[in-house]
């Protein structure tokens, strides 16, 4: 007996944390509204990269087929300092054959979860802005974002600090043929990432230290020679990639504690809205789609409400504060200067060479994850 089963549910934000918990809960019998302030689902110039935890909830969705379609396979993560030589390399065929790591445009993994979640029998009401809570609203999904307008109402008002980085994101045309390759190009006190998409896209991030900071929000728009003056002095293809920019975002890189609290008993926060994280483990969107099936299994599980929130935020604050810990720590180590700097990319390239499945080891807590089964255990 599902203790979901015609609940009422209302979730703000139709983003990837949003439509994946609407899908989730309307499975499970839920009768999920999801309010979005936006008049139509667009996500423009992001790509993202969908480890094997995620994927294992969007196989338990019934979504992997389609999932697949719009992806491209990840074989290969490469770190290369700035001239483009090789410093490590992560064989994710080799190394970890059994998992499914995935590159994908946001708006097509957005339109994926916006069908499925409709299919289910959720209502997407478009043009919605959420002010305050719905007064009749039994239970209030809060995904909205960095800039949750819920957040606030169950950890009061919060200041998050400036990382002193800013960063620029953008698509260019793929070379054809491109491989399932994440590369990171690392530079003194910046770094740039890119991969393709598939359908002939490819993805970048570029991220520098500097002194003046930018809005926190990637779409306001930048300038694409600041882009390329930036990383003049990087080699290999970047280059290339950045001569193609014609359009780019900028934002300014923030850092958030990890929501104290998830919940109270008639609302709770799930994804940016509970734990945003620097963008340097690829693992946002990915927390947000497993923050979603396990409050989907907990409410699903306990009839009452209370408890199961409860249950929730247990499960789910120590590993998304371990991962945005761990995006922290990248973000230091990208920027090296210095002998510091030739010293670690000195150790990598050993340990590359000498004990390559070591560095795929060091993140198996986190792809080893399977969310499916971690309310089973918890």
């Amino acid at each position: 007996m599902s203790a979901l089963r015609d609940r009422p549910i209302t979730i703000v934000g139709a983003g990837v944390a949003g439509l994946t918990a609407a899908c989730a809960l309307a499975r499970r019998g839920a009768r999920v509204t999801v309010l979005e302030r936006a008049g139509a689902l667009r996500e423009l110039g992001a790509g993202l990269q969908i480890s094997p935890n995620a994927v294992r909830v969007l196989d338990a969705l019934g979504l992997w087929p389609r999932f697949r379609d719009i992806s491209l396979r990840s074989d290969r993560v490469e770190l290369r300092d700035s001239a483009g030589r090789m410093v490590a390399r992560l064989d994710l065929d080799r190394q970890r054959p059994q998992d499914r790591f995935r590159l994908v445009h946001r708006a097509r993994l957005v339109a994926l979860l916006e069908a499925a979640a409709r299919e289910a029998g959720a209502r997407i009401e478009l043009g919605h802005e959420v002010t305050e809570p719905p007064r009749d609203c039994p239970l209030l999904i809060g995904a909205d974002g960095v800039k949750s307008r819920i957040r606030p109402l169950l950890n009061g008002s919060e200041a998050p600090f400036f990382t002193g980085q800013t960063a620029w994101r953008s698509l260019i045309p793929a070379e054809p043929g491109a491989a399932g390759a994440a590369q990171v190009f690392m530079g003194p006190g910046r770094h740039l990432v890119s991969y393709p998409l598939g359908r002939g896209l490819r993805n970048i991030v570029a991220v520098v230290e500097r002194p003046d900071w930018q809005d926190e929000g990637w779409s306001l728009p930048g300038d694409p020679a600041d882009l390329r003056a930036a990383f003049a002095r990087f080699g290999g293809p970047v280059p290339g990639w950045l001569a193609q920019v014609e359009n780019v975002g900028i934002w300014g890189l923030f850092r958030h504690p990890v929501a104290a609290h998830w919940q109270n008993g008639r609302m709770a926060l799930i994804g940016d809205a509970a734990h945003p994280t620097l963008p340097f483990l690829a693992q946002g969107a990915v927390m947000a789609i497993e923050d979603a099936w396990v409050l989907a299994a907990c409410l699903d599980a306990d009839p009452d409400q209370a408890a199961a929130l409860a249950r929730f935020q247990a499960l789910r604050r120590p590993r998304c504060q371990r991962i945005v810990e761990a995006a922290n720590a990248n973000a230091r180590n990208y920027h090296l200067r210095g002998p510091t700097r030739a010293v670690a990319h000195a150790g990598l390239r050993a340990v590359s060479r000498l004990a390559p499945g070591h560095l795929a080891e060091r993140f198996g807590w986190l792809y080893d994850y399977d969310p499916v089964t971690a309310t089973e255990a918890g």
